[in-house]
């Protein structure tokens, strides 16, 4: 699960992109998904503070999984739900730790989201991240 799903995303990408390009906005337009992978992302970037990676911890994603119904879905009718379950989270490690690895050897911030903020300190820390690239000139 965890290679098709990394072998989906370059082909995803280029329309990510054509989406992107389509926009026009006089402020930066920031994306967010878990198809701008950093292996891509990165060469296209000026600089590597230019993109941050949020990852969720073991212990948030398993909560996110006990707590939210829509998180402990599965996206299609298996036999097995237990086992359809494990392994949705076992292919959710691996792209985390893909991303963590790629995002690090790109010399971009990753943010390991573990519960401990709630969603509005989440959204000053990244705002804070890209505090130089939003800030216009008076």
């Amino acid at each position: 699960m965890a290679a098709d799903a990394l072998a989906s995303f370059g082909p995803r990408f280029g329309w990510t992109l054509d989406d992107l390009r389509a926009l026009t906005s006089p402020r930066p337009i920031i994306a967010d998904g878990w198809g701008l992978r950093p292996n891509l992302v990165a060469p296209l970037l000026a600089a590597p503070d230019r993109m941050v990676v949020m990852v969720p911890s073991e212990e948030f994603r398993l909560r996110q999984v006990r707590v939210l119904p829509r998180a402990g879905r599965l996206g299609a009718t298996v036999s097995d739900p237990d086992r359809g379950q494990r392994q949705r989270l076992a292919r959710d490690r691996l792209l985390a730790a893909d991303a963590v690895r790629d995002a690090r050897g790109h010399g971009i911030r990753v943010i390991e989201i573990d519960g401990h903020l709630d969603a509005a300190a989440v959204a000053r820390l990244v705002a804070e991240h890209f505090r130089r690239h939003l800030a216009f000139p008076r």
